[in-house]
């Protein structure tokens, strides 16, 4: 079994007021996998990334980075990682190249300019390299935040709400970046509020809430396991409330008596759909339109957070 990029080991962090804004987070993150932390403002997702990156100090627990304790090796596993902060920490008076290439010399590595230009290129940044940073508009500064944390080669980067703010287009470009990075074998743990983005990017999925993880996921499975389908049936007639012959479904009637809705799921043998248009039949109630949702993984993590996922 191969080391993990990142093993996580009963990590927590109080204050003196007594809050705690981590409970003993263990979590193990593979090498060169796509880790979508996902959790409501205050969860404590900022404060994982900020203990492991050696920005706030630890209440108890460690990290091993590449398997090498964090704190006994700790020049060499901030050089392994990468951040990208939610909050803009640049000079504005700084040209673009400058600023990113001396992110590099802070890792105290070797000048290299065609490192640095082959970063600018795949965030668009080329063009603006000798732009002063005031000038650019707040997407570029999005882009230039994740030049300087790419600038020392790291194998693990962190990227915390990357396009919180950001246009579009801008978020394609991107996920298009963080996609070739993971090609080029990086571990990246990313933040996001775009739930739809973890659906799209992440190889697993963690949930943190009031600063316990509880849930770590494969997306897929996650999907699978609790992904549930549901079964909206327009009705032609209204009904007062749901016939006895359909109660076996547990259907839901809506407050105006013209839908009725069916959770049912899709991997089971049998999904109980023919057998309720059937009895439908029999009962007499004729529907105009139907349509099937299946749950996203937004409404997984809406049901976890408020206990209705377990």
């Amino acid at each position: 079994m191969s080391t993990p990029a990142l093993s996580i080991r009963g990590l927590r962090k109080a204050y003196a007021s007594g809050t705690e804004a981590l409970k003993s987070v263990d979590l193990d993150i593979a090498s060169g996998e796509i880790f979508a932390l996902l959790g409501p403002n205050g969860a404590g997702k900022t404060t994982l990334i900020s203990i492991v990156c050696g920005l706030v100090r630890a209440t108890s627990g460690e990290v091993l980075v590449e398997g090498k304790h964090w704190l006994n090796d700790y020049k060499g596993a901030r050089r392994r990682i990468g951040l990208v902060p939610q909050e803009m920490n640049i000079d504005v008076f700084e040209p673009v190249w400058n600023t990113v290439a001396f992110s590099r010399e802070l890792f105290g590595l070797p000048r290299n300019d065609a490192h640095i230009e082959q970063v600018l290129r795949d965030l668009t940044l080329w063009d603006k390299r000798k732009n002063i940073l005031k000038d650019l508009s707040g997407g570029m500064k999005r882009r230039v935040m994740i030049a300087k944390a790419l600038a020392h080669e790291p194998d693990i980067l962190f990227l915390d709400e990357p396009t919180a703010g950001v246009d579009v287009e801008l978020r394609k470009e991107m996920w298009a970046m963080v996609r070739l990075l993971r090609e080029k074998g990086v571990t990246i743990i990313l933040t996001t509020h775009y739930i739809e983005e973890a659906e799209e990017m992440a190889d697993r999925v963690g949930v943190i809430n009031k600063g316990e993880l509880i849930l770590v996921e494969e997306k897929a499975e996650l999907m699978k396991k609790l992904g549930r389908k549901t079964l909206h049936l327009q009705l032609a007639e209204p009904l007062s409330d749901v016939p006895p012959a359909l109660q076996d479904w547990k259907p839901r009637l809506s407050d105006d008596g013209l839908t009725l809705t069916y959770d049912f799921d899709r991997h089971a043998e049998r999904t109980g759909i023919p057998s309720l248009l059937a009895a439908m039949r029999d009962a007499g109630i004729a529907f105009k339109d139907l349509d099937t949702k299946q749950s996203s993984l937004e409404d997984i993590f809406v049901g976890l957070i408020h206990g209705g996922v377990k």
